[in-house]
């Protein structure tokens, strides 16, 4: 089994990440992030050690429990459930070394952003899951979160789908700043972490309905990391997320589309 790229403690049912290394481990992959195309990301597989990849997918919360069911044009089909909502299982104890100094040394040294702060309300974030024939439209991500005021900088994407199957389609797709061409495409495989700047031009989504079959779903964690707002920082501040179409959908999408973008500004 898999030691993982990052190293955990255990003791009992509760999981930490070791802190000897960590950075330095960020760092060694700073070259390759910063210089990724379209914008600053990298994909690392056998993220964690294969044990607590395991945990976190067999804890992965029931229907039932999703905090949020989204139907429609931009998310369809597709579940979020927030570890807050989860009361004291282990789902949501396993998240927890997410938000530890830890982990953040190790996104400080990948990325070169300092000073990145966790998200303790999960804004947007937590467990996802989407059914099939579920799809997540082209879009940049909200990065002022709504509560603390905060800049996003950072998404961890964690995905937990064993034995998936290329035509079950469901890939992370990255786009270049104009939308019209992607760039790069991303298995959801079990295991593997992507890490990417959030920005206003840093595109992705999986836009094809998810073909896998019944009983099956996309799995993964979202989250997000922050940092205060410097007054010497240019990048917008966005509140909601920018939904795009891409190049072969309809005009009148594109319309929609349009005027969807106008209301988030305002």
């Amino acid at each position: 089994m898999s030691d993982g790229l990052i190293h955990t403690l255990t003791r009992g049912d509760h999981v930490f990440f070791s802190e000897e290394g960590i950075a330095e481990t960020g760092r060694g992959l700073r070259d390759r992030y910063l210089s990724a195309e379209p914008f600053p990301h990298i994909v690392l597989d056998d993220f964690l050690p294969a044990a607590f990849a395991g945990k976190l997918l067999d804890a992965f919360p029931p229907a039932h429990l999703a905090s949020v069911n989204r139907t429609g044009e931009y998310q369809n089909l597709k579940r979020g459930f927030r570890p807050d909502d989860l009361g004291d299982a282990l789902s949501r104890a396993y998240v927890q070394p997410f938000n530890s100094r830890p982990f953040l040394l190790f996104l400080e040294g990948l990325t070169g952003i300092e000073g990145l702060i966790p998200d303790p309300f999960y804004a947007g974030g937590g467990y996802h899951e989407i059914l099939p024939g579920g799809s997540l439209a082209i879009h940049a991500d909200f990065n002022l979160h709504p509560r603390l005021k905060i800049i996003r900088r950072i998404n961890v994407l964690i995905y937990l789908n064993r034995d998936w199957e290329s035509s079950y389609g469901g890939n992370l797709e990255l786009w270049d700043a104009g939308v019209q061409r992607c760039v790069t495409s991303i298995e959801p495989i079990f295991n593997r972490c992507v890490v990417f700047n959030t920005t206003s031009s840093s595109f992705h989504g999986h836009p094809e309905p998810l073909k896998c079959p019944a009983g099956r779903t996309r799995r993964s964690l979202a989250l997000y990391y922050y940092t205060a707002r410097a007054e010497t920082e240019t990048e917008p501040v966005n509140a909601g997320t920018d939904w795009r179409k891409r190049p072969q959908d309809s005009r009148l999408d594109k319309i929609k589309s349009l005027l969807q973008r106008k209301l988030n500004d305002g």
